[in-house]
Formats: C-alpha cells, sequence, structure tokens
C-alpha cells in the first residue's frame, strides 16, 4: 500500500495522511476568524474538505482531539462541534485539551484519525 500525503502551506508538514484504511487529518482556521465560534467553524469545514480529500467523511471518525488555546472557550466550541458532527452514530472517541498553540491568533487545532472509503471498484 502506498503512503497518500496532502502536503500543508505550512513547510515541513502535510494536513492530511492515509495509509491502510486510515486517514489522518488536522485542522485549523486558515482564515484565523475573530472569536471561537468563527474559527471552529472554519476548522470544521477545513477538516470536511480534507477529509474528503483521503477518502472520508464526519461519520468515518474514530478518534478526535481538539486543542484549545483556552480551555474557558470549550462550551463555546462544543455547541459548534455538535452541531456538525450530529446524531450519536457520528460520535468518535473526543478530547479536548488546552495547549500552547503558538500564537496570539489560533484558538483551535483538531487532530483525528478516521477510516477511509473503499476506492471504487
Amino acid at each position: 500500500m502506498k503512503i497518500q500525503r496532502v502536503v500543508s502551506d505550512a513547510k515541513g508538514r502535510s494536513d492530511a495522511v492515509s495509509f491502510n484504511g486510515l486517514a489522518y487529518v488536522v485542522a485549523y482556521d486558515p482564515n484565523a476568524a475573530s472569536g471561537i465560534e468563527a474559527q471552529t467553524r472554519n476548522s470544521l469545514q477545513f477538516l470536511d474538505a480534507k477529509l474528503a480529500e483521503v477518502r472520508s467523511n464526519k461519520e468515518a471518525l474514530l478518534q478526535a482531539t481538539v486543542y484549545l488555546s483556552d480551555m474557558k472557550m470549550k462550551a463555546d466550541m462544543d455547541e459548534i462541534w455538535c452541531e456538525w458532527i450530529g446524531a450519536s452514530k457520528n460520535w468518535p472517541q473526543r478530547a479536548c485539551v488546552g495547549a500552547d498553540l503558538g500564537d496570539d491568533v489560533t484558538l483551535i487545532e483538531i487532530v483525528v484519525i478516521a477510516v477511509q472509503k473503499p476506492e471504487a471498484l
């Protein structure tokens, strides 16, 4: 099997990598919008796009880790996340962690593992 990489605009890393039926994806707000609600929406839109690039989607998520620059924003992020993820049949195992994201602009990063859809026959 071949490793597929979706190379990031950020030097030295990929936004998504897939191998052996699993996809590993990182999402963030490429626009660095103001506020956690906007950054969460933009990050989830980015995540949807990157998952599609590696033949997956939110219904195939196994695990998600949400990194927040300030855990006081968790409730607001959760509201947007729950709207996006939908029914409990889609819920991955998820953790939320407070982290220094390297600047004063980035409020959220999301890292997921998902199952890929089989290649078309």
